[in-house]
């Protein structure tokens, strides 16, 4: 109906049926509700063998905002917001960056904003160039959602009064006026944040680790309950002894629905055991995201020498991840480990991560 209307200016209820190979009856019901909504116009009535034309209120782009979600690690917070533009999504990264507010980090990956917040409130100058023209000023859990306290003005407050209610993900938007700034609370659910570390499932005769880590975040992600966040490839100590090739591993991200660790685990543990090559595979997986010093540590080491399955079974007791299968649960906690860490420098293990600047497109 708004290509219709864009293309010559109205359609018709045969237009419709014709090409939605509906019958004529139903594209009327439709019609008749939707003009009901506000959304379509009967622009001329019906007039002997000449139909009625419509046309759509707006064919302006119903929401920019794909998908918003949280999940929850203690007293922090990780705000996701997959957009359908990715000039939209460094537009907010540069604004959230720059008003501050409660977010400790902000960084983008392709169309996909992410963001960390300690729960709390703190102010934001919020207004015209050269201010930040949107800012999250507070963040906080109320039952099992958490709420964003959203403050802008100009173009993101078209977007919090008239587009990211449509977002997948969002439960609820309340939104106050003050001339021209807009406040609002944008409600997501608390969700539960995995990681899941992959290794050791290639062989020389075939197979990679990425592809099967990729092809578990793919299958997790129809699963009920679950949004995939994100597939990452880590580099390990290459002169390691036993490697298949570059002595590369992998780890994803989803956020799940309380409750569904253990459904979670068991799937991802059946997957990487039926579809690896290599009877060394190994698994890991944490709940949270937020890594520990030890765990960090590890990591690390992992990139420079040769360490233990010992040595990784104790810490990943200490750090409270779940380690499943033989030898590759030593570089699957690796990439746990890793989590984080800019695409620079998991790739390249002779890279300090201490000493390498962020860029954008990174998380």
């Amino acid at each position: 109906m708004r290509q219709l209307t864009l293309d010559k200016g109205y359609f018709t209820i045969n237009d419709i049926a014709d090409l939605a190979g509906l019958p004529r009856s139903t594209v009327q019901d439709w019609i008749n509700r939707l003009i009901e909504e506000r959304c379509l116009v009967q622009k001329e009535e019906k007039r002997g063998r000449t139909p009625a034309r419509y046309v759509a209120s707006s064919a302006m782009l119903s929401t920019a905002c794909r998908r918003i979600f949280t999940t929850v690690d203690g007293d922090m917070v990780a705000i996701f917001h997959e957009c359908r533009s990715g000039g939209c999504a460094a537009f907010c990264a540069f604004h959230h960056r720059q008003a501050g507010g409660v977010l400790s980090d902000v960084s983008r990956d392709g169309m996909l904003l992410h963001e960390y917040a300690t729960i709390g409130k703190k102010g934001a100058d919020i207004g015209l160039y050269p201010s930040a023209a949107v800012g999250v000023i507070g963040v906080r859990k109320d039952n099992g959602y958490i709420v964003q306290r959203i403050r802008c003005t100009g173009g993101p407050a078209y977007s919090l009064t008239d587009m990211m209610a449509m977002a997948e993900g969002v439960v609820h938007i309340s939104v106050e006026k003050t001339g021209h700034v807009v406040e609002g609370d944008v409600v997501t659910r608390a969700l539960t944040h995995i990681i899941i570390g992959i290794d050791d499932t290639d062989s020389p005769e075939g197979g990679a680790t990425f592809a099967l880590a990729l092809g578990l975040l793919q299958f997790l992600g129809k699963m009920e309950g679950i949004i995939p966040i994100g597939h990452r490839v880590a580099m390990l100590d290459p002169s390691c002894s036993y490697r298949t090739a570059g002595n590369s591993c992998s780890y994803i991200e989803l956020a799940a629905e309380p409750g569904l660790l253990s459904q979670i685990r068991e799937t991802a543990v059946r997957f990487v055991a039926d579809e690896s090559l290599s009877p060394e595979w190994g698994i890991a997986i944490r709940r949270g995201f937020t890594i520990s010093p030890a765990l960090r540590a590890f990591g690390l080491k992992a990139r420079e020498s040769s360490v233990s399955r010992e040595e990784a079974e104790a810490v990943a007791q200490s750090s409270g991840v779940d380690l499943e299968g033989n030898r590759g649960i030593i570089g699957a906690l690796a990439a746990v480990g890793l989590r984080g860490l800019p695409h620079e420098v998991l790739l390249d293990p002779a890279r300090n991560p201490e000493t390498t600047p962020r860029s954008e497109g990174n998380n």
